[in-house]
């Protein structure tokens, strides 16, 4: 009986993103399955982390839309997640869950909350930081660059990266309260800065014919860009999927160090 409640609990979350619009419907199909596994292993509880990052996201994202339009010039993907993006920030939180599931273990749940934090903190810092009334920094040269350009870092996006980790930190402790909740807290904000990394150094990033803007696109202005850096296979996506399996193994070892 209660697998057949999370099954509809997951299916009412994920048609309510797709009628919101932020999800697509290969979106929402994607988030039904990571959603299904999660409760698999970790139960609602499991569904309230995952609803707290995927709610608080989606909401950031809409936060004055109207000042954000010179970034989604630059930026692959839309507010509208797809199913790739939802497989980029779900699939090693629903793997761990079907793992801690077949072998329950603490470890196996930091781990889970660990990669949520990084998710949920890179997401915080992309949408509140472009807010920012600072332009952004280049995290490896310091230089100033444009706003949207991958490895930009800002003040406001560094507080917001640290909250968005923090708040799925202390959900999970409500849930929880024998998590180490600074210790997440820190390895989820951790996630957030290799993503940042791994865009400045190795994130695709091309320019465009017709206008010159630099973009993540690979068309704009209707005609095909030219990559200008960084490799052809590592876009936005891969950038996310790395930084969070890096948190996790990060926080795996660490811990295995104590």
């Amino acid at each position: 009986m209660n697998e057949l409640i999370y099954v509809v609990i997951t299916f009412i979350a994920t048609f309510g993103g797709w009628l919101v619009r932020s999800l697509s419907i290969s979106g929402a199909v994607a988030a039904f399955f990571v959603g299904l596994f999660i409760s698999f292993g970790f139960a609602w509880k499991g569904l309230i982390i995952l609803g707290a990052f995927f709610v608080s996201s989606s909401l950031w994202s809409k936060l004055q839309k109207h000042k954000k339009e010179s970034v989604l010039e630059k930026v692959e993907k839309g507010e509208q997640r797809d199913y790739v993006q939802v497989l980029a920030n779900g699939i090693i939180p629903a793997i761990i869950s079907l793992v801690y599931f077949f072998s329950p273990s603490m470890l196996w749940r930091d781990m889970f909350i660990v990669a949520i934090a990084a998710a949920n903190s890179d997401t915080w810092a992309s949408e509140i930081g472009s807010l920012s009334k600072q332009p952004p920094r280049f995290i490896t040269t310091w230089k100033i660059v444009e706003r949207g350009t991958s490895g930009g870092i800002t003040f406001l996006g560094t507080i917001a990266s640290i909250a968005g980790a923090l708040f799925i930190g202390i959900v999970s402790f409500v849930l929880w309260n024998d998590i180490y909740l600074v210790l997440i807290s820190l390895f989820g904000f951790f996630g957030s800065i290799i993503d940042t990394w791994i865009g400045a150094v190795g994130q695709a990033n091309y320019r465009c014919f017709v206008c010159g803007v630099e973009t993540e696109k690979k068309q704009h202005c209707g005609q095909r860009t030219i990559r200008i850096k960084g490799w052809r296979f590592m876009n936005n996506d891969m950038v996310n999927w790395l930084s969070i399996l890096s948190a996790t193994i990060l926080y795996f070892f660490v811990t295995k160090l104590q």
